[in-house]
């Protein structure tokens, strides 16, 4: 995150003579997720000090209230003495009446291991900052000391980017790059390797926590190797690092959760899958994803997010290009590195191409609105209702999608999107210079002149329309191809234990069970005289019928038995191939065209 550490020479030198706040972590009671913290604050001037601890952490955008982990708070002088503790609101201990140094003490239960929250058991301590470390907002200049006190028993060893003083004590400049540096504490393995970025030696450091073999690990480190030099390609150089290194710092093992988050030097990275279970090809996507934000919203980075709030929810409407882009990057990095094929990368494209063609979420929201509905989606939770089928488009998939267009775009104009992203980040990102969307219009028209990037925006941003995207797909030899014949039903649908089928998602706006007036919810009892389909998928059902069939439904609502007649239409997702897979041969221009865009080599 780019304010935590705009001014690191100055921070450095700044520090020696500022007053310290030291932590310790320890894990006893690791087999039952129980962490206990401990800190000291000394040479305090006022006398009621506010602890808090984050509702919020870097790159997440919605409320995820880590003090409902927190139990038995303590405060005591420096002697000792307990102090009094006022509970204000449900994230805040003010406590009252020091004698200039307060040591708090409690104890976090933690058991989620991604990239949020913190997981302790005898595997690990998975810990992310903001949901662990409760903080002082108005000491939050002061350095900071943590001493995490390691289980030597289970192997466990300390990986982070926060520099090492001694032992198990690590540093940081202040609270916010503090909270930026997540740690995996465990019995991982280290690869590393060195890249020179313009004459200095930055190191890239991939830390994994597994159960697989070292063989493993050094097939699956190659990958990541690539990974990082094709993404350096397209900016032409890696970020100033911090110290000098980069770490990911990866958990592949059974007890986490899915997840990726970046950081201003390092990144989490947690999987479910091993490397021997699908895990090579299945998490390097995540690596690709989390590296280019290296650029892409840690130094190229939304005004919207500076300064970053661990108080409130962070709200911009900058996402879909700050996560959008970004994913856009994501698998086509892959393509270039060589982890996936040309087929396999285009192929890949169709799920999220399809999910925003066809959502009727664009009547309601552009780009910049749906990014504004992150602090709703981005891992928030509510208990009632939503229809966000009908009413969002993810900001990763919309502006990957849209990444796409304008990459193709400038393509056509003999430019390309890699040297936008390189002109941003000259302007925005080496500079550390918070942007606004303006910004990158402009930036954009200086690129590529003002009438393209007048439409760009204009239509595609701030409006909700759609390029052409089979005449851009066409300019690299693929192809869109849609099944006019294959019928669509607009709803998921299940079997619920009964021998009948549930409706499992709100049904799309203007699909055929839309339009029959069926809702989320309703149990399907009979279709065409008959009880629903056994033994198979509904979906399975459907293919075997043809557009403009009639299905009469009998189906129950609220207990009340009622009937309708769905007519099917047709499917209205598309396929992207390569050309010449549908038996058509691309001309030599569109076999360059798609070689430059993939860093391939034309035939």
């Amino acid at each position: 995150m780019k304010f935590y550490f705009s001014f690191f020479l100055s921070i450095t030198t700044s520090i020696l003579f500022a007053q310290t706040n030291n932590y310790e972590i320890s894990f006893e009671n690791a087999v039952h997720h129980e962490t206990v913290v401990k800190g000291t604050f000394p040479e305090l001037e006022i006398d009621t000090v506010t602890f808090r601890m984050s509702r919020s952490s870097p790159g997440r955008y919605a409320l995820h209230e880590f003090a409902k982990n927190v139990y038995s708070f303590k405060a005591t002088d420096s002697k000792g003495n307990i102090l009094e503790v006022l509970r204000p609101d449900p994230y805040s201990w003010n406590v009252i009446g020091h004698d200039g140094t307060i040591k708090i003490s409690y104890t976090l239960f933690a058991n989620r291991g991604g990239g949020t929250y913190s997981q302790v058991d005898e595997t690990h301590a998975h810990l992310n900052i903001p949901a662990t470390f409760m903080y002082a907002p108005t000491l939050k200049d002061r350095k900071i000391e943590v001493d995490f006190k390691i289980r030597e028993d289970l192997g466990w060893k300390v990986a982070t980017q926060l520099p090492l003083v001694s032992g198990t004590t690590y540093s940081a400049p202040n609270l916010y790059y503090f909270m930026d540096s997540p740690t995996e504490i465990s019995n991982h393995s280290v690869r590393e390797f060195q890249v020179d970025n313009h004459g200095k030696t930055q190191t890239i450091r991939f830390v994994l926590h597994h159960n697989g073999t070292e063989e493993e690990l050094d097939s699956y480190f190659e990958n990541v190797k690539k990974t990082v030099l094709a993404e350096k390609e397209v900016y032409g150089e890696l970020p100033d690092f911090d110290y000098g290194i980069y770490t990911f710092l990866a958990c592949y093992i059974p007890n986490a959760s899915g997840d990726g988050m970046e950081h201003r030097n390092s990144t989490i990275l947690t999987s479910t899958r091993s490397l021997a279970n699908g895990g090579m090809e299945g998490n390097i996507g995540t690596v690709s994803h989390e590296f280019f934000h290296a650029w892409n919203v840690e130094r190229i980075r939304p005004k919207s997010l500076e300064p970053f709030n661990f108080e409130e929810t962070n709200m911009s409407g900058a996402l879909w290009f700050a996560e959008g882009f970004t994913s856009y990057y994501t698998n086509l990095i892959l393509c270039r590195a060589g982890i996936i094929s040309a087929e396999k990368y285009v192929e890949g494209i169709s799920s999220t191409f399809n999910y925003v063609w066809n959502s009727p979420a664009r009547q309601f929201f552009n780009p910049i609105e749906m990014s504004y509905q992150a602090p709703f989606v981005d891992a928030a939770t509510s208990v009632d209702p939503v229809n966000r089928e009908n009413t969002f488009i993810s900001y990763y998939s919309y502006g990957s999608i849209l990444g796409l267009a304008l990459d193709l775009s400038l393509r056509e104009e003999k430019l390309n999107l890699d040297n936008f992203m390189k002109l941003v980040w000259k302007q925005y990102g080496k500079t550390e210079k918070p942007y606004v969307i303006e910004n990158l219009q402009q930036v954009l028209a200086e690129y590529a002149g003002s009438d393209l990037a007048s439409t760009f925006f204009n239509k595609y941003i701030y409006k909700s329309e759609m390029p052409d995207y089979s005449s851009l797909l066409n300019s690299v030899g693929v192809t869109l191809k849609q099944n006019s014949e294959e019928p669509y039903f607009g709803a998921a649908v299940s079997l619920d234990g009964d021998g009948h089928g549930e409706i499992q998602s709100n049904p799309k706006m203007g699909t055929s069970a839309y339009d029959a007036g069926l809702d989320k919810g309703d149990i399907i009892t009979n279709i065409n005289g008959s009880g629903f389909p056994d033994g198979q998928q509904f979906s399975t059902y459907i293919q075997k019928l043809k557009v403009g069939d009639t299905l009469k439904l009998s189906f129950n609502r609220f207990g009340v038995e009622r009937n309708t007649n769905v007519i099917l239409k047709a499917n209205p997702d598309y396929r992207l191939l390569l050309t010449e897979k549908e038996g058509d041969k691309p001309s030599k221009k569109q076999l360059r065209q798609r070689a430059d865009w993939l860093k391939t080599v034309a035939p």
